[in-house]
């Protein structure tokens, strides 16, 4: 992926991971989109940082993404990455008398339907530039699941596989299709709790790193994923699944 002159949309990209990308980008000199639900936050981002382009969007919408991709197509016909960042994380106790596929729905929804849907509206924008790049976020959780997040692990898992599929389909066209795979990050990704766990990685550590891997071309197979965590991502070919898995679920 070149990392100047581009021109890139960041779904999702008010918050946590999205901004934080948003800002490393726009800082060496792309133009960035970002996108999402809240006009404040949109505004709020391209108030501190001039050149930032907020646009609404709500994938839960049809509309809204069609309407977007109107307006980048006549604004940004030049658009040739996309960071298809946008989800959601909850809790899941299926062992509750009060447990209903809700939560489950919304993730799926947000979490895989929205980036396919993202996915389909740009790419026959991005089919006709150079340098054009899909980067997809899914987690390090695909691999090894935290069960009480059973949903949001299965939808990262779904990403993977799926990227797999679009890298190998696109590989003649050529898009670069790449697999953001992020660890535990300080973010509001599953409350303001996390944002502030001395247990997971801050987040400006977190981008300067996926930066330097992306400056250098460090992702095989077209994964971005930090060296801590290639543990869970071949935990199965290493044997180490059962004692990993553990670990993180505790009987």
């Amino acid at each position: 992926m070149k990392l100047e002159g581009n021109t890139i949309l960041i779904t999702g990209g008010t918050s946590g991971i999205g901004r934080a990308l948003a800002e490393a980008f726009h800082q060496r000199g792309n133009r960035v989109i970002v996108t999402g639900r809240r006009q404040s936050l949109l505004d709020e981002i391209a108030a501190a940082h001039p050149g930032i382009i907020g646009m609404p969007l709500d994938l839960d919408e049809p509309a809204s993404l069609s309407r977007l991709g109107t307006e980048v197509r006549t604004r940004f016909p030049e658009l040739n990455v996309l960071v298809a960042n946008a989800g959601v994380s909850r809790q899941e106790d299926m062992t509750a008398g009060s447990w209903d596929a809700s939560n489950a729905v919304e993730i799926v929804r947000t979490n895989i339907l929205g980036v396919l849907a993202a996915t389909a509206e740009f790419l026959p924008i991005l089919k006709g530039q150079p340098n054009a790049t899909i980067v997809a976020t899914s987690s390090a959780l695909a691999f090894v699941p935290r069960v009480d997040f059973s949903t949001y692990c299965a939808s990262k898992a779904f990403l993977h596989s799926w990227l797999v599929s679009v890298r190998h389909q696109l590989r003649n066209v050529p898009v670069e299709v790449l697999e953001l795979s992020p660890p535990y990050v300080q973010t509001e990704l599953t409350g303001v709790q996390q944002a502030s766990d001395p247990r997971a990685m801050p987040l400006d550590a977190f981008v300067a790193t996926v930066m330097r891997l992306l400056e250098r071309g460090d992702h095989p197979r077209g994964e971005i994923l930090l060296e801590r965590d290639h543990v869970r991502r071949w935990a199965e070919r290493d044997g180490t699944y059962d004692a990993i898995f553990a670990a993180m679920n505790p009987s």
